[in-house]
């Protein structure tokens, strides 16, 4: 069984990587235009990646293994890994339970950013030195070198900050899809979330300030609570409650000049879920994307009888595989400006590769609340 499970995994494997050696030898290219470039030897270098072989937690199946050099085919760029994030949904992947996972033996991660390294012979408008993303998001980030089709790759700017290179698609363009895509919002609207220390909820919240509209923000009940709510202040919120001081009558009171929200975000569940439904104004529309609790989203008869509340759901990789790959690379470099100029950050962690162990166990939630866990390889 062992022996099956090492040809599977060299045969699944075979194209996805290789580590920090030196550069293969360069040879010409004399395109059909007559010019003349560089491409790359046919092998990648060998690659360290995070290997799992069968579904379970992360933290007993996941295994740093080294993998040997790949073919680099015509159409193909190798690219030297330089950070990739630890998400809720990598997790997921990893357990076996997301919708969506690739088939085991699997490299871990779904994006990340990477230098490029070196390029197939028929690979045009990408080099050697320049920075590219995965877009949309592709899994096996979680190595030191990926060797995918040039399709896969997207250049980007290399004076963005690494770490929000890496993050910039899972979470910020969630937030910014769910902005666009459920209700017409204009300049003075306001939004409700809970769940707004995620990094999609501090997300919602800076995007929204871009376009002038107000957000409700709903945090749980948690020593600190003070602290976090002037953080989330200071990106922008323009109120942030507990769950607590929601149990009143009429949330609508403590609003006093913003408007009714006519959009709500939920990625808890349960009674925080019910929260976000009663701040909403007649026919508005909360969606969901998550579900922390793990309970249910209880909804009163009156709710949808007297209010007509819409409930929806998004989930990011169904819209991406709509045929949105050029269109998703346009909000992706919208985004990358808006960390450029400051007016999108998010709390994150970069964690040496050799520490991944200990990074997995933060992302894991064995050592409480932590900053977004960014490999940095």
């Amino acid at each position: 069984m062992a022996t099956v499970r090492l040809v599977q995994l060299k045969a699944l494997l075979l194209r996805r990587g290789g580590t920090a050696s030196p550069p293969p030898p360069r040879a010409l290219f004399i395109g059909p235009n007559r010019g003349i470039r560089a491409f790359s030897s046919t092998m990648s270098p060998p690659s360290k990646a995070v290997v799992y072989e069968e579904h379970g937690p992360p933290d007993t199946v996941c295994k740093l293994k080294e993998l040997p050099p790949v073919p680099i085919k015509d159409d193909d760029v190798c690219v030297k890994m330089l950070a990739a994030p630890i998400n809720p949904s990598d997790i997921n992947r990893i357990q076996g339970v997301y919708p969506v996972r690739p088939p085991v033996p699997a490299i871990g991660g779904y994006e990340g950013v990477g230098e490029v390294h070196s390029v197939g012979s028929a690979v045009t408008g990408l080099g050697p030195g320049d920075w590219v993303i995965p877009s949309p998001p592709s899994s096996g980030t979680w190595q030191t070198y990926a060797v995918k089709e040039q399709s896969v790759w997207h250049k980007i700017d290399k004076r963005t900050p690494m770490e929000y290179a890496a993050t910039i698609t899972v979470n910020p363009l969630t937030a910014l899809r769910m902005l666009e895509d459920f209700v017409d919002l204009k300049s003075g609207d306001a939004v409700v979330q809970n769940g707004a220390t995620s990094i999609v909820g501090q997300c919602i919240i800076q995007l929204a300030r871009v376009r002038g509209i107000r957000s409700i923000n709903v945090i749980r009940d948690r020593a600190g609570s003070d602290e976090v709510k002037e953080k989330l202040k200071k990106l922008g919120a323009d109120e942030v409650f507990t769950e607590g001081q929601l149990e009143v009558k009429n949330v609508k009171s403590l609003l006093a000049d913003i408007a009714e929200p006519a959009l709500g975000f939920n990625c808890v569940g349960g009674n925080a879920a019910s929260l976000v439904l009663k701040f909403l104004k007649q026919g508005g529309t909360m969606v969901t994307y998550g579900g922390m609790s793990k309970k249910p989203i209880t909804v009163s008869t009156s709710s949808f009888i007297f209010k007509d509340l819409s409930l929806r759901g998004f989930w990011l990789q169904k819209w991406l595989t709509s045929d949105k790959a050029e269109e998703c690379r346009d909000m992706i470099d919208y985004l990358l400006s808006l960390t450029s100029s400051g007016e999108l950050r998010y709390d994150m962690e970069l964690v040496p590769f050799n520490q991944f162990t200990s990074a997995l166990d933060k992302a894991l939630g064995k050592l409480g609340s932590q900053p977004k866990q960014v490999i940095k390889f």
